[in-house]
């Protein structure tokens, strides 16, 4: 049975003060999945205790990898002498990242079973992209009751090319192509800092890539790869969220641990509606409000585009703006389940197939309403923080996959949240 904790929000109160980013999830996820890839011990630091984290240890456990916290935010990973290639569907089923382990299994042990993913109900998302990627490394893939079996006798790199630049995707054959004989090309790959990370993170085990950053990414095979020790970046998408928080109440909030260039789309956007953006120092914003919120257009885009992961907050803080604006989504089908419940509190919203036009309103105003996904469940809690009266949010553990404490870092900086 689902958590069936709800936050109460009442609104009103400009956020102030400071607040720290934890560790990327996304970059945390696939780092862990490397982690197969070696058979020597691997520390990461700056690792976020988020749910979906917690599912992804649950994953990585039964396939016989010992997995530790050795404090509230250190992981300690040994893969030594696992031999189980199976990921069961009731773990698979709880997060799609899980899929991630697809790529290290098929290169370490040449044979792999996964349940086909779960995760948010935000639109298809299929693994076609991942499974091609592995057959052209020479993987025999089937799909049979739910599982995808994949074996190999030995893989050999390959040039690939996705019609899309698919992050998971880009990610696990990155992995998998790291112990292939020969070199891969992966041409039209993703460019996400999650990306680089996980490449960064995979040079320093020893691998051979190079192009991270660029639509092509080359990685020359290597025999084996050594465990390190390596500290996760900052979460890009929780630092988005707070700085629309801020924006949305009137606040001033310095937001500490965030890397700027990584949020250079959502800046834009934020200084288009007229919030100023200080960079006060390499790792810290300050967020300030002006008097009037413009409305903005905006179309998500893989990155370096505006993130579609911060799509749904924005759409909160341009339903109070001034104007009209347009959001495109370009990335994922199924992505404005939180405007009915925006509308709800009283948002002028309409949705045309992948757009949604938002008519600025003077207020909004509390309403019981109810987490989708985890972004739409965030934007929630914008309009919440702004809402005349007491919002009730229900399913907050799609919040909980990707923000730690998100209740505490808000009262921490004078909002009126609690959970019960």
């Amino acid at each position: 049975m689902q958590n069936p904790e709800r936050f109460f929000i009442t609104g009103g109160k400009p956020l102030q003060g400071t607040v720290i980013i934890d560790g990327a999830k996304n970059s945390a996820l696939s780092i862990m999945a490397a982690c197969l890839l070696t058979s020597e011990v691997c520390v990461l630091e700056n690792v976020p205790q988020l749910t979906d984290v917690y599912s992804m240890i649950e994953v990585i456990k039964t396939l016989g990898i010992q997995v530790e916290w050795k404090d509230s935010n250190t992981l300690y990973i040994d893969p030594d002498d696992f031999n189980n290639y199976e990921a069961p569907y009731e773990l698979v089923k709880t997060m799609r990242a899980s899929f991630l382990v697809m790529g290290p299994l098929i290169a370490r042990l040449k044979k792999a079973k996964i349940s086909l993913p779960g995760g948010c109900a935000i639109g298809a998302r299929p693994v076609d992209f991942h499974l091609k990627g592995f057959q052209s490394l020479g993987a025999n893939i089937v799909t049979e009751k739910g599982y995808i079996k994949a074996e190999v006798k030995n893989l050999v790199g390959n040039d690939i090319y996705f019609d899309f630049p698919s992050l998971g995707a880009t990610e696990n054959i990155m992995m998998a192509a790291t112990l292939a004989e020969g070199t891969t090309m992966i041409e039209n790959a993703a460019k996400d800092p999650e990306v680089i990370e996980l490449g960064t993170f995979l040079n320093k085990m020893g691998a051979q890539i190079s192009g991270l950053g660029t639509d092509i990414i080359t990685i020359k095979g290597v025999k084996e790869l050594k465990g390190v020790h390596y500290r996760i970046i900052p979460d890009r998408i929780e630092a988005g969220t707070y700085m629309i928080a801020a924006a949305i109440t009137g606040g001033v909030v310095e937001i500490k641990h965030i890397n700027p260039y990584y949020l250079k789309s959502c800046i834009v956007k934020l200084e288009e509606a007229g919030i100023n953006v200080d960079n006060k120092e390499d790792d810290t914003v300050i967020i300030s409000n002006s008097d009037i919120i413009k409305s903005v257009d905006i179309k998500t885009m893989p990155f370096p585009g505006f993130p579609t992961d911060l799509q749904a907050q924005f759409m909160s803080l341009m339903s109070i703006a001034n104007g009209t604006s347009i959001i495109t989504e370009n990335v994922f089908e199924n992505r404005f389940a939180h405007a009915g419940d925006l509308r709800r509190m009283g948002a002028d919203i309409k949705i045309e197939g992948r757009n949604s036009i938002i008519k600025g309103v003077k207020k909004l105003s509390a309403a019981p309403v109810m987490a989708s996904d985890l972004r739409g469940g965030a934007a929630l809690v914008l309009a919440g923080l702004i809402a005349e009266g007491t919002t009730e949010i229900s399913r907050v553990y799609h919040i909980d996959r990707g923000y730690v404490k998100i209740e505490e870092k808000l009262r921490e900086l004078g909002a009126h949240i609690r959970r019960v």
